[in-house]
Parts: structure tokens; C-alpha cells; sequence
């Protein structure tokens, strides 16, 4: 078995704008899905979108929650320019700065965000360790 993390979901208060979020604010390629969910294909995962409510109702556990959720998603890219031109386009299309992008302790450069419904996001670049596409093994 190759371990990997094969699918994402996100809880969220409104599908509709968490689908514009990603979809159009982020150009995040959507998946044809049932209404009441959202899946988008990335490379070498797929990231879903689902009620807070109904997901927490699926895994048996409350919906209630508030602050940090205690993890971040991660957005690697290939350089300190792409860092800046990630993060601001995800403000514009609606998430909220939560640390603006800077060089960092180990050596790489990263910020950020939370999305509409307040999930942690960085994006990085780190000269020491990058996949991209090509390197993703199928």
C-alpha cells in the first residue's frame, strides 16, 4: 500500500459560496457531482465540499465549533512570486489575510489565509522539498 490522502472534505455553511470560492475565486477544476456536494480535481487528490451539518451528521459528531480547528491545508508552489500571487488571489476572491506572506524560520517563504468558512490555508514555497504535478506519482 502507497500511504497517501487520496480525498479532502470541508464542512461548509454555504455550498454555494464555498463552490465560487474555489471554483472561480481559486480555478480549482470542479468535478460533475450531486448537488448537495462539490468535489474538485487536483493533482494526485481531490478536494470536497459538503454542509458542516451534514458532514458532522455522517461522522456521528457535533457541528458546533469555533477558532482554530487544529490543522491547516497547504498549498505548495514553485516559487516566492507564485506565494504572493496565490495569496492575493484568494483575497480577492474572498478569504481572509491571516498572515501576510514572508521569508520563515526554515528557510522557505509562506503565508496564510482562511477560506469563507474560516479553514486554515498556507501557501508556501519551500526551496528544500517541492512536488509538482510531474512529480505526483499516480
Amino acid at each position: 500500500m502507497k500511504p497517501r490522502i487520496s480525498m479532502i472534505t470541508l464542512g461548509v455553511r454555504d455550498l454555494d459560496v464555498a463552490i465560487r470560492f474555489y471554483e472561480a475565486g481559486l480555478g480549482f477544476p470542479r468535478m460533475e457531482s450531486p448537488p448537495e456536494v462539490a468535489f474538485f480535481t487536483l493533482n494526485g487528490t481531490w478536494l470536497g465540499l459538503y454542509g458542516r451539518a451534514a458532514l458532522a451528521e455522517d461522522a456521528g459528531v457535533s457541528s458546533e465549533g469555533s477558532g482554530f480547528e487544529s490543522f491547516a491545508l497547504a498549498h505548495n508552489v514553485g516559487s516566492e512570486q507564485d506565494v504572493d500571487d496565490v495569496m492575493a488571489q484568494a483575497v480577492d476572491a474572498g478569504a481572509t489575510l491571516v498572515k501576510k506572506p514572508q521569508k520563515v524560520f526554515w528557510g522557505g517563504y509562506s503565508g496564510y489565509f482562511k477560506d469563507p468558512d474560516g479553514h486554515l490555508w498556507e501557501v508556501a514555497y519551500n526551496p528544500f522539498f517541492w512536488v509538482g504535478p510531474s512529480d505526483v506519482d499516480e
